[in-house]
């Protein structure tokens, strides 16, 4: 038995010690696996279909899947990237010009400016203040880009990694399904637990791409559109800020159309005022309410703040991935608990009271809880 017992515990010290290093090998590439899996898990139901339409031939539908997912998603994506940050270069150069010349110049704002109290006292010092402005603005828009361009440049390791990943997914899609067996079976986990994991998993992909990445990228379509027709310099720019920025409750596009509505304003541009206020408030605002219901249904199964939280943190962590990432960790996070609570609940105390009023004690609680129960 003790013999037993040394063979057990020098197994698994070889196997966490050998996965520590081999992990700690590969991390670099970690990301590109994961991704792949993810999209793996996507097109799947494509790729099922594609197999039987010719005739069983896997390897045949999972090189006409790899590639369809380079046409249509890897391709338009580099566009936009490369279109982004030439917008975001060119509005960086242009911040402090317009910052002047939109003070400078008499519109709607110079008769708001004259009613302030000492405005007289304040007008020598004009040329400062406006300086000034501009080289705030300046500085935050020189941010941003930087911020901007260390995430989204395409580099050789970005290709590298893009590289990687359609390469796993290759494998992914032709023997996907052996290899998730592979891993429920060393997850030291009864069934239930398993599959508990693997759907929430499934369904909180499903719910975050047809819900967050979706929805987002129509309301900065949008709200893109509608800033090309008002004539704001860089709408493809603002319009992918937007869609990041769509995750956010309540506030989400309003955050970044918004401002440039109170500054059309305030130029006298009432017309594109109009526009913003319909296109990004009435419609682009309406959608998350209107469609996310119909697209993600009950396939979070997350608190609102878990969903926002988690993909904040994600895009802390992981950039723009995070958008999908963060969601999945938090719903893991979740299911990994609630399991936690089923397992060891015999060892887990009945919580009958979270909280009463402040001049309650534990033995007034305590007399109440037997006074109910007698």
């Amino acid at each position: 038995m003790k013999q037993q017992l040394v063979n057990k515990v020098t197994l698994l010290s070889l196997v966490i010690l050998i996965s520590a290093v081999f992990l700690s090998m590969i991390h670099q590439f970690l990301m590109a696996i994961f991704m792949a899996g993810l999209f793996s898990a996507m097109v799947a139901p494509a790729h099922h279909l594609l197999t039987e339409k010719l005739g069983g031939r896997e390897t045949l539908a999972s090189i006409l899947t790899v590639l369809a997912i380079v046409l249509l998603v890897l391709t338009p994506l580099t566009i936009l990237i490369t279109l982004i940050v030439t917008q975001a270069i060119s509005i960086g150069q242009s911040v402090t010009p317009f910052v002047q010349s939109f003070i400078n110049q008499p519109t709607t704002l110079t008769v708001y400016l004259e009613k302030i109290p000492y405005y007289q006292e304040i007008l020598p010092y004009r040329d400062i203040i406006v300086q000034k402005a501009g080289e705030m603005v300046g500085t935050v828009s020189t941010f941003l880009i930087n911020s901007l361009s260390s995430v989204t440049k395409v580099t050789i390791e970005a290709v590298f990694s893009s590289v990687i990943m359609l390469y796993v997914m290759f494998y992914f899609l032709t023997m996907g399904d052996l290899l998730l067996r592979k891993i429920l079976f060393f997850l030291p986990l009864d069934d239930f637990n398993e599959q508990r994991l693997l759907y929430r998993f499934t369904s909180v992909t499903r719910a975050t791409i047809k819900g967050t990445v979706i929805i987002g990228i129509m309301q900065g379509t949008i709200c893109g559109i509608a800033f090309a027709i008002t004539g704001i310099e860089g709408p493809v720019f603002w319009g992918s800020l937007m869609a990041v920025m769509s995750i956010i409750p309540a506030l989400g596009t309003a955050i970044i159309w918004f401002p440039a509505l109170i500054i059309l304003a305030l130029s006298g541009n009432f017309t594109g005022v109009f526009i913003l206020i319909i296109l990004c408030g009435a419609v682009a605002g309406n959608l998350d309410n209107l469609v996310r219901p119909r697209l993600v249904g009950k396939d979070t199964e997350m608190h609102d703040l878990f969903v926002l939280f988690g993909t904040l943190g994600g895009l802390s962590m992981f950039g723009l991935l995070g958008i999908i990432i963060g969601p999945l960790v938090a719903a893991l996070f979740i299911t990994v608990w609630e399991i936690y609570g089923d397992v060891f609940k015999e060892y887990l105390p009945n919580v009958h009271v979270v909280l009463k009023k402040r001049h309650d004690t534990p033995d007034d609680n305590q007399e109440t809880d037997n006074n109910v129960s007698g």
